[in-house]
């Protein structure tokens, strides 16, 4: 019996060492090595500052901004550490309530724009934290965004084209936009609005 306890401890410790110390390490290595900015939360710098993340989306309200999905976390918006939907189903009037009342926001803040609402800006994602907008989400918004900037819908519109990102491998996802970049970007070829974010 003591044979049995001494090769279960001597085994105990040399999985603990093997999968708790060795492994992580050598994985934490490679990926330094070989994916290092995705490795260290994909941060996105300007002028020397980190200022997000490309997988964690941000909140935008100021009307020269492109905006985001809504986030479903808690307790504010974008809660990286509370990264989760918001399990209402389809029926639910809590839900419903939400919907309509991101519907009309945005319909007073593009009292103008005729096209129909793209899902994506009324409903959150599963994680709450999606960094993308499709990009009819991106296009919806160039009106009041133009309107806020005093630029022109045709330079907005092509900005939002230069910057979307094609589906993965080619064949997975959808064309998309990474809010935060496209911001960085408007922001770079147009005068700042009156607001801040």
């Amino acid at each position: 019996m003591l044979n049995q306890i001494r090769t279960s401890i001597l085994l105990l410790s040399l999985f603990t060492v093997l999968t708790g110390v060795l492994y992580p390490l050598f994985v934490t290595g490679v990926s330094q090595l070989l994916f290092p900015t995705q490795a260290n939360g994909s941060l996105i710098e300007q002028e020397g500052l980190v200022v997000g993340s490309e997988l964690i989306g941000q909140s935008f309200t100021d009307p020269g901004y492109f905006r985001g999905r809504p986030s479903a976390t808690s307790p504010a918006p974008y809660n990286a550490a509370a990264s989760s939907g918001s399990n209402l189903g389809p029926s639910n009037p809590v839900l419903l309530d939400a919907v309509r009342g991101r519907v009309q926001e945005l319909h007073t803040l593009n009292p103008t724009q005729a096209e129909p609402i793209p899902v994506d800006l009324v409903t959150a994602s599963g994680s709450g934290l999606d960094p993308h907008i499709s990009v009819q989400a991106a296009l919806y918004q160039v009106p009041r965004i133009a309107r806020a900037r005093g630029i022109s819908e045709t330079n907005l519109r092509s900005l939002v084209e230069r910057n979307i990102e094609s589906r993965d491998l080619g064949v997975l996802g959808e064309p998309r936009l990474n809010v935060l970049r496209l911001n960085i970007a408007l922001s770079k070829s147009s005068p700042a609005s009156k607001g801040d974010r």
